[in-house]
């Protein structure tokens, strides 16, 4: 079981610095405007707690996490050019070896949870009429 959790924390981190290369592949200018705004979202939706199919639901709660991030980041990284993505994956390793920010995540739910307000607000003026 040891090197299967070994495997597991491996891969984590892998996704982690390929969402991080993502993230910052979306910053650079060099990238065409559509693969940063396909970036952001992909990077954003990575990096969230929320998710579009929740983990609670067996087997395909997990297949978001699987399939469609991991699919996203490729669709990303074939997209951009290729010195635009090799300066991201070296600010992307530096960054995975700095302390996690809590603050970060504290704005990115407080984001999210804006976005759903506003949303609902949108869904209940749309049914009232």
């Amino acid at each position: 079981m040891a090197v299967g959790g070994a495997s597991l924390k491996r891969w984590a981190k892998s996704l982690k610095t390929h969402t991080l290369t993502v993230y910052f592949a979306a910053r650079d200018p060099r990238t065409p405007l559509a693969v940063r705004v396909l970036a952001l979202c992909v990077a954003a939706y990575a990096l969230s707690p929320i998710d579009l199919i929740p983990d609670f639901i067996p087997v395909i709660g997990y297949l978001d996490d699987l399939l469609i991030v991991p699919l996203g980041i490729a669709l990303v990284v074939r997209l951009t050019p290729p010195e635009v993505i090799e300066s991201a994956r070296s600010q992307a390793a530096l960054a995975t070896e700095r302390p996690v920010s809590r603050t970060a995540a504290a704005v990115i739910v407080v984001i999210w949870l804006l976005a759903a307000l506003v949303l609902a607000k949108w869904a209940f003026e749309i049914a009232g009429r």
